[in-house]
């Protein structure tokens, strides 16, 4: 996927296009996002005990990964990315993967896993 958990993205299609947020999941196998305070549905909940009363609640809802766009941290564009590999190694002598902003040629991060 080209966008991970924390990055500003920009919403291109839907209810909330236009609109940007933090991702705050993100789901690989399922090629969906939730973002922060976007994709708000309804969900009628039954009371759970004491704690959990019952109503309807406001959940954020995923979003398709297609639907979305990174924001450049370094020009503040909605822009496609890109993967390239840089020179140096890590920890087991592989190149390093990152991600690149295509409008602005500049390094976004990388994209190996933490953990």
């Amino acid at each position: 996927m080209h966008v991970k958990t924390g990055d500003e993205v920009l919403v291109i299609a839907g209810k909330d296009k236009g609109r940007r947020g933090k991702i705050k999941i993100s789901i690989p196998s399922a090629r969906r996002v939730v973002v922060e305070g976007l994709n708000i549905a309804k969900r009628h909940m039954k009371p759970r005990g004491r704690g959990k009363p019952g109503g309807i609640i406001d959940i954020e809802a995923p979003l398709d990964v297609s639907n979305v766009m990174l924001i450049c941290p370094s020009c503040g564009r909605a822009s496609r990315t890109g993967n390239r590999f840089l020179d140096e190694t890590d920890h087991k002598g592989r190149q390093r993967k990152v991600r690149f902003c295509k409008a602005c040629d500049a390094t976004i991060s990388d994209t190996t896993k933490k953990k």
